[in-house]
């Protein structure tokens, strides 16, 4: 046995984790490479390793939650894995030149893909299972939870930050009669969803949400806080300012983290969300100071495990479908490994799926919470 080879099976006993051993979430290696290629790279040597084939795990999701419930991310730190630290702590990832570049990488990949993996209004974010048992129910309720939390009424104008394909921008202009502003960053996206919502009263636009100059009763953000970064949460929060209404509310559904960082691990930088980070909450409480009045604060973060496994799925369940749109073996590896690791990250608690809904001036009498 080499030294490398030791040093990982050590480690990863310390989350009662064997190699080739008999349990649904033990490693199990094909290929002895695998252990210095963890060794030198850490947490992105392990992804792509399983890119590549040189291991396995029939339950990963099981075995991502033991392994970050027992922190070993933590106990390999090579230095390449501090560049995409340093790289952030000097350069603006996410400034309005690099904005775009996320829409290409990860939401532009093909509408066909995401259409068998997602529910039938293509809604990429965390569903609400507190009264549903499947994926399209959750994100039906996921959608009117939005619209009850911000109070929507007929005739009100919405802005939606980061729209995606246009489901709560529909959802909302079918059951509420509002008018919905959508903006992304998607050219995919923004194709799609202005082909099907064209006859309802929503106007989706291909905009970085920086360039958005016009007034709005209500504002929501659902899953795209997460591409703005540190160096541009303020400047976020003030573009919401400048375009809400004195009486209005903003909600933001953000994922969120327990620990601070200036980027994404490396795997998911460089194959899933280049440039993506997750906040702290005292970074969203730094962003509105002086700004906005929290009026509610609702963590949904355990409701995005059943979300994710829903999504694979979905993926496994139309596997050759996708194969035959040109999505290779090492493409399904990787999102297997993107879909069943975020799944085994939520439910380590490591990150948090929260709903915030802020005022300008705080509500007279209070807000009533809605769940």
């Amino acid at each position: 046995m080499s030294k490398s080879e030791k040093t990982i099976r050590d480690l990863l006993a310390l989350a009662n984790i064997e190699v080739n051993g008999n349990s649904s979430s033990d490693i199990q290696v094909h290929d002895p490479v695998f252990y210095q290629r963890v060794l030198s790279s850490g947490p992105l040597g392990l992804g792509e390793a399983y890119m590549d084939g040189l291991w396995d795990c029939e339950v990963l999701d099981d075995l991502i939650y033991q392994l970050l419930r027992a922190d070993l991310e933590h106990s390999i730190s090579p230095l390449k894995l501090l560049l995409p630290v340093i790289r952030a702590k000097i350069v603006n990832l996410q400034s309005p030149r690099r904005a775009f570049h996320i829409g290409e990488h990860h939401y532009d990949i093909g509408n066909e893909l995401y259409r068998l993996m997602l529910d039938p209004r293509m809604t990429y974010t965390c569903g609400y299972w507190k009264d549903a048992d499947n994926l399209n129910d959750a994100q039906e309720a996921k959608l009117e939870l939005i619209c009850r939390k911000t109070g929507l009424q007929p005739g009100m104008r919405v802005l939606d930050i980061g729209c995606g394909w246009g489901s709560f921008a529909g959802y909302a202009a079918e059951r509420y009669g509002v008018e919905v502003v959508g903006v992304t960053i998607s050219r995919e996206q923004i194709a799609f969803g202005q082909d099907r919502y064209k006859d309802l009263n929503v106007d989706l636009r291909f905009q970085d949400y920086r360039d958005v100059n016009e007034t709005f009763d209500r504002i929501v953000s659902i899953g795209m806080f997460e591409h703005v970064g540190p160096k541009n949460y303020r400047i976020f929060m003030k573009v919401v300012d400048r375009c809400l209404k004195d009486d209005g509310l903003f909600l933001l559904h953000t994922i969120g983290t327990n620990t601070r960082a200036t980027a994404v691990d490396p795997w998911t930088d460089k194959y899933i969300f280049p440039g993506g980070v997750l906040p702290v909450f005292h970074q969203i409480a730094a962003a509105i100071e002086g700004i906005f009045i929290m009026e509610d604060l609702h963590n949904i973060g355990t409701h995005y495990d059943p979300t994710l496994m829903a999504w694979m799925a979905n993926v496994d369940k139309h596997r050759d479908e996708i194969r035959a749109l040109g999505y290779d073996e090492r493409f399904y590896r990787m999102w297997r490994y993107f879909l069943l690791g975020a799944a085994g990250s939520d439910r380590a608690r490591r990150n948090q799926l929260w709903q915030i809904v802020y005022s300008k001036r705080g509500l007279d009498g209070g807000y009533a919470s809605i769940r």
